[in-house]
């Protein structure tokens, strides 16, 4: 059961992937996880580090689906204490401190929220005593919070801090912390990480099918997307963690869930800094849910919505009305109005909610529910990103229940991802870095905030290739070194894993990528060996589904964006036919 690593290797690139697949296809695994977002490469990196052999396969990206769409906050859920829901509170804040100090400091920072108040005295009583709660369910993990507690403040006091702000739009605030984190960064740092530890992963391998002996799963049928290769992986327990994807997954079982999870869709706008001036972030109550204005670097993310979905689960769509919705709100409170030409970036994302009896999405549950929905077969769903790692506990603890021999409690509370250890040593060494390397404080600050203590690994890359040292077109923010150190490094097989994931470009540039996108595609070619018609083949699919996205946002309805969104094939689809 026991699975020794002679050799570690902390790259995730073609090779580590092909070695991967190798040991899938020949080896019987202890676990194999279906899903690489944010719960699959937990329930990895969880089942790896007690020892087990583990495989995870990922038919898209790691986080391509939900996880790289979130509205990037580790947060406890200030609304799910008017839901009085304690427990889950309590339970994402404790992971909020772990993520923060412990398992990924370069990567979860802390971030400081305004509540504005409309109301005299009963208003400030009320969500005061929440965050006063708030507060002190972030000291009961036995580790402080890692964040300032909530302050009071006068109607002055906010204007210095936000003057943007309308006058009429409050008579004070409170401010409260909590953290954020570049979420698709996060999940392919932790699928490395897994691997690193010895388990097997591989992006762009499809289940097409399960394995079955009698009622008992043993297996999964795979289809590599890359090479169109089908093969069979066999495993002793299998953890369905594909998120919106689970009814799916477990059709293919061929027997009903006895949970079903509900797709939500969330839209996120991504505008300039510049916009309207604030030191902090800002917690708006609208009708239906919460809306947030986050800080994120030279920009600011507006989100979310909260509205059903039942079309392409892959490619959920923004339309016009929704983009309409977060600025109407969001106008209600600065002095000057947003509009659509403010906003340079659009993403949407579905939140895999589990279905109860409210027909209101933004009712419905953000717990997690663990089942061995058959033998062999353990389905974790449901839950947010905060507490991924607990999710991935309780699923590796209900597989390894079924498991000969003592199986080791679940350590990754104390392993920290690749990257995190030394992390505040290097930033305390930032300029002296940054004068040996001849490049500015603010692009080792940039890089320390992204690879942590693997920096390193970008920073020798440039020295033996200095033409890799400029800034991608229309991206200021990101280095040519960043984009073969994707494909060499974090598993990046496509131009789209490097210009909507690895580096955040799709969203954050006012051409969503197209000037960076065959300065990119052509550092690809040479690190993973594509040809001419094949660089070309990804530059045409990437300004494909630029176009399809910019055109779906200006429609009225979810049907239309849909369709229209869909008119862009998806890479791998193509390459598997």
């Amino acid at each position: 059961m026991a699975n020794p690593t002679v050799s570690r290797s902390s790259k995730l690139g073609a090779a580590e992937r092909a070695s991967a697949i190798e040991t899938l296809k020949e080896k019987e695994l202890d676990i194999l996880v279906i899903g690489g977002g944010i719960v699959g490469t937990g329930c990895a990196m969880d089942a790896v580090t007690r020892g087990l052999r583990v495989g995870l396969v990922e038919a898209r990206d790691f986080g391509s689906g939900t996880s790289s769409r979130s509205s990037k906050l580790v947060h406890g859920g200030i609304r799910y204490l008017e839901q009085l829901n304690f427990r889950l509170v309590r339970e994402a804040l404790i992971e909020r401190g772990l993520l923060l100090q412990r398992l990924a400091p370069h990567l979860v920072k802390p971030v400081r929220f305004l509540y504005p108040l409309k109301k005299p005295i009963f208003e400030r009583l009320y969500i005061g005593a929440g965050m006063l709660l708030y507060d002190l369910f972030s000291y009961t993990g036995g580790r402080p919070p890692g964040v300032p507690h909530h302050r009071h403040l006068s109607k002055r006091q906010v204007h210095k801090l936000m003057p943007s702000l309308r006058d009429d739009a409050l008579i004070g605030g409170i401010t409260y912390y909590d953290a954020q984190v570049d979420d698709a960064r996060y999940v392919s740092s932790l699928a490395r990480t897994a691997s690193f530890y010895g388990a097997h992963v591989a992006s762009r391998v499809r289940v097409e099918g399960f394995l079955k002996v009698g009622e008992r799963v043993v297996g999964v049928q795979a289809h590599d997307l890359l090479t169109g290769e089908r093969f069979e992986i066999k495993a002793r327990q299998v953890v369905n963690a594909t998120g919106v994807w689970t009814d799916d997954t477990q059709a293919m079982v061929g027997e009903r869930g006895q949970f079903k999870v509900r797709a939500s869709k969330g839209i996120h706008l991504v505008v300039p800094r510049d916009r309207f001036q604030s030191k902090v972030g800002l917690l708006l109550r609208t009708e239906k849910s919460v809306l947030f204005v986050i800080p994120w670097g030279r920009h600011w993310l507006i989100g979310t919505t909260d509205t059903d979905w039942n079309l392409d689960k892959a490619h959920p769509a923004a339309t016009a009305a929704d983009i309409e919705y977060l600025l109407e709100h969001v106008n209600k409170v600065i002095n000057l109005p947003l509009t659509r030409e403010d906003v340079e970036g659009v993403y949407a994302g579905l939140r895999p909610l589990l279905a109860g009896e409210s027909d209101m999405t933004s009712k419905l549950s953000r717990e997690h529910i663990v089942a061995h929905s058959v033998p062999g077969l353990v389905v974790v769903a449901g839950g947010k990103w905060t507490t991924y790692r607990v999710m991935a506990k309780d699923a590796i603890d209900e597989a390894v229940a079924a498991l000969d021999g003592k199986v080791p409690e679940s350590t990754t509370e104390d392993i920290a991802l690749l990257g995190a250890e030394g992390y505040q040593a290097a930033w305390n060494k930032r300029s002296k870095i940054a004068r040996a390397f001849g490049v500015h404080k603010v692009r080792i600050e940039h890089l320390l905030n992204r690879y942590g203590t693997l920096t390193d690994e970008l920073l020798d890359l440039i020295r033996a290739q200095p033409e890799l040292n400029h800034p991608l077109p229309g991206a200021d923010d990101y280095l040519e070194a960043e984009v073969v150190y994707a494909c060499t490094h974090e598993g990046a097989l496509h131009l789209d894993d490097v210009l909507a994931r690895r580096t955040r470009i799709s969203i954050e540039s006012w051409d969503r990528g197209v000037s960076a996108a065959p300065v990119a595609a052509r550092l690809m070619a040479k690190s993973l060996g594509w040809d001419e018609v094949r660089t070309e083949q990804e530059i045409q699919f990437y300004l494909k589904r630029v176009t399809a996205e910019r055109e779906s946002q200006e429609q009225p309805d979810d049907e239309s964006a849909d369709r229209v969104r869909l008119e862009a094939p998806d890479i791998s689809v193509v390459e598997s036919e």
